[in-house]
């Protein structure tokens, strides 16, 4: 079981900067695209960090491993990154499934962009960590993530906006270790439907209203 995020912050660069905190009251089966603990492993916690949009450390997975430390996190653990006030987290629940959301849309761009210098743009990032509470197959935990990104991009076409997501949107799927095995995370399967619903719900709810990022917001 994956606890609900808690809301805390770290003192860095003379700020207090919001971040959330999953906990999984025992190890759970996880894979994700995330910069710290991507890929597919056992992992104990999770955590989603503001970041000021001006950000530039090439060294995210060090950064992200440094603040678990410093929460006293033990063992390996998913680490994500976004500009966004991860407070405003969203989250939606289907079928058992649980899904959080922060999202920052910014200005979408299509996956298949042609291969040209495009101008700067503030692009935001969309965060999405997926409990789904039956042991998921490696294949399914891995097309779990195509169905939460077809999603994804599923309400942002909803909402009118041209593109699919941002260039550094992440996913995170997580299933308890043991149990009957499912074998399929698509859209039409038992638990990647409602998988599929809940990221929609949840990416929809922001709308197209402009979600500030948080360094802006301290700027006024």
């Amino acid at each position: 079981m994956l606890s609900e995020p808690q809301v805390t912050t770290r003192h860095e660069d003379g700020r207090d900067i919001p971040l959330l905190v999953w906990r999984a009251v025992r190890p759970l089966r996880a894979v994700g695209t995330g910069p710290l603990g991507g890929g597919l492993g056992v992992r104990r916690w999770v955590l989603n960090a503001t970041v000021p949009m001006s950000y530039d450390r090439d060294d995210p997975a060090d950064h992200l491993a440094g603040m678990a430390r410093r929460l006293g996190l033990d063992g390996p653990g998913v680490g994500l990154l976004t500009g966004v006030d991860v407070t405003e987290v969203v989250a939606r629940t289907d079928t058992g499934v649980q899904v959080w959301a922060t999202v920052g849309l910014g200005t979408p761009v299509p996956a298949a962009a042609p291969d040209v210098a495009a101008p700067a743009q503030r692009v935001g990032t969309v965060n999405i960590v997926v409990y789904v509470p039956a042991r998921l197959g490696d294949a399914a935990l891995v097309n779990a993530v195509a169905t939460a990104t077809e999603a994804k991009a599923q309400a942002i076409a909803d909402l009118g906006l041209p593109g699919t997501g941002t260039p550094t949107d992440a996913v995170t799927v997580l299933c308890p270790p043991d149990g009957p095995v499912s074998a399929y995370g698509g859209p039409r399967s038992a638990w990647g439907a409602p998988l599929a619903r809940a990221v929609h719900a949840a990416v929809a709810a922001v709308g197209t209203d402009t979600v500030v990022p948080w360094s802006d917001r301290l700027r006024g």
